[in-house]
């Protein structure tokens, strides 16, 4: 077994990891987990009270 063999072996095994993190990424069980994770930055009500202030705050100056 030479490198450019071994080469082809870890090529392979790489592969198939990122195939595998793919599937489980789009999986229907993760669905619901990404969903929750999409609309993380949209559910923060504080946020958007302290953007309107910090907009007025920098009209003022």
């Amino acid at each position: 077994m030479d490198i450019n063999e071994l080469r082809g072996i870890h090529t392979i095994l790489v592969m198939a990891i990122f195939f595998g993190i793919v599937w489980w990424a789009y999986s229907a069980r993760r669905k619901k987990a990404n969903d929750e994770a999409a609309h993380l930055p949209f559910d923060d009500e504080d946020v958007d009270r302290r953007t309107l202030e910090q907009e007025k705050t920098e009209k003022k100056e």
